[in-house]
């Protein structure tokens, strides 16, 4: 029989941040007990992510990352049930910390060990702040290195109905942030700074009416010729924030619009590392408020962080999966479940 109560720790290294969350479930309820989230700052240096130096920052955080979430969690090691770690995608240097400190913890206290696929437990984020979300829904997942529409009947199954075809939207903030001189990450910077400004400037929706799939590498160009045209870029800085902010936004409310109308899901689901912009979690609602229930998790939760991998990892777990010790690292995991949506065919007719 399931014990009464059970303590998944979760385990994040995918990129730049080193976290560690511990969930606590008692029967049918999930609690999340803590959440740690170290972020790395010596890459703003750079204007962007160095993998070297994540992974050496990474190796010096882990050890401490994990006992401050035990600690606030107020629990030890050896009442640890199970962990759960992002076994990719991701930086392989990056990844390979987690999942090598995972392995060692599984291992050594004899405990049940789960790789989690990162996008994956972005999908599950919502549910720790709204335990009535389920399938089916529609979802968006755009973050710094993936922006793709899914169609979810049902957990462990993933509909893939447009993903893009060049840059995701968050690489696309990082690369336009370092244009305008505003440091990285990028997305919280323009976020702040569009705030003054107006979307004036005229720039491309590329691909808006044209499917389920995403560019944003015309897009971003365009801003680089807007850039360079500037007579004054310190007077055009946050209208030409605003402009770009809108333009990303504007196709990404806009197809998941026409997603969530092909699958008539109740539900909308929103999360990754753009979601954490309070102007598109605004916009989504307002926009799809009569298409469908809007389910968006907190920034903290939207960004990468260990609690989605340890409530990703109570899923599998619940349905008897195990990984081995010989569970590795991939920068390129393929996803578990997901398929290409017959809908896709539809949207291209």
């Amino acid at each position: 029989m399931k014990a009464v109560t059970e303590i998944v720790l979760g385990i994040e290294t995918s990129c730049d941040e080193t976290s560690a969350a511990v969930l606590v479930r008692d029967r049918s309820r999930i609690d999340l007990a803590s959440l740690v989230i170290l972020s790395q700052d010596v890459h703003a240096v750079f204007g962007g992510v160095v993998p070297e130096l994540a992974s050496r920052a990474h190796v010096r955080a882990i050890g401490p990352v994990v006992r401050q979430a035990l600690r606030e969690a107020g629990a030890n090691l050896q009442a640890v049930d199970a962990v759960a770690v992002t076994a990719g995608p991701g930086l392989v240097g990056s990844l390979l910390v987690g999942v090598c400190y995972a392995k060692a913890l599984a291992a050594t206290l004899g405990i049940a060990l789960i790789g989690v696929h990162h996008l994956e437990g972005h999908l599950f984020s919502p549910t720790l702040e709204d335990p009535d979300l389920s399938p089916p829904f529609t979802a968006l997942i755009a973050s710094g290195g993936h922006t793709l529409l899914l169609d979810v009947p049902e957990w462990g199954r993933y509909g893939l109905l447009g993903q893009t075809r060049d840059d995701a939207a968050g690489e696309a903030f990082d690369k336009v942030a370092s244009m305008l001189g505003l440091g990285y990450p990028g997305g919280p910077a323009i976020e702040a700074i569009a705030r003054h400004g107006s979307p004036r400037v005229g720039l491309p929706r590329p691909m808006l009416g044209d499917g389920f799939d995403f560019s944003f590498s015309g897009l971003k160009t365009a801003v680089l010729h807007a850039v360079r045209a500037s007579s004054d870029l310190e007077s055009d800085r946050a209208d030409l924030a605003a402009s770009f902010q809108a333009a990303v936004f504007e196709v990404l409310v806009n197809k998941l619009r026409l997603a969530a109308e092909r699958t008539a899901h109740p539900t909308i689901v929103l999360g990754g590392g753009v979601a954490c912009s309070r102007t598109l979690a605004h916009l989504v609602r307002e926009r799809l408020c009569g298409v469908a229930r809007v389910s968006v998790a907190s920034p903290r939760l939207n960004a990468d962080n260990a609690a989605m991998i340890a409530r990703a990892g109570v899923f599998h777990l619940d349905r008897g999966s195990r990984s081995d010790l010989y569970l590795d690292a991939n920068p390129r995991l393929p996803w578990p479940g997901l398929e290409l949506a017959p809908a896709l065919a539809l949207s291209k007719g």
